[in-house]
């Protein structure tokens, strides 16, 4: 694990194959479960939590991705709100968010940022 200097602690989450084309899949930090999205059409990867805000239950990787104004965001499979996959931001007004982390590729891996204060 490699650590930046504003204590971002990066973790190998999976190959970029893990991850479907368009889609997401659920990666675990120790008990931090995160929703990774491989937005392919924009060439861009996004990292969430997994737990809707709403329902409590651990399923935004299982939303669907797509764009608002030109602002990635995914809808949970549940209520379809959407949110902003760059900011976290309920993209229906509401009041609620969810946390986003950085992603960055290296070769073939997928690397998450967890901050240093994230639970084990």
């Amino acid at each position: 694990m490699n650590k930046d200097q504003n204590c971002t602690q990066w973790f190998s989450a999976c190959s970029v194959a893990d991850v479907p084309a368009n889609g997401g899949v659920c990666v675990k930090y120790n008990e931090t479960q995160i929703a990774l999205f491989h937005f392919q059409r924009r060439n861009e990867w996004f990292a969430t939590q997994n737990e809707c805000p709403h329902r409590k239950q651990m399923a935004l990787s299982r939303g669907m991705i797509g764009t608002q104004s030109d602002e990635p965001k995914v809808a949970c499979p549940f209520h379809k709100k959407t949110f902003s996959l760059v900011t976290g931001q309920c993209l229906a007004g509401d009041e609620c968010s969810i946390k986003t982390y950085p992603v960055r590729v290296d070769q073939d891996r997928i690397f998450i940022g967890i901050e240093n204060n994230t639970p084990h």
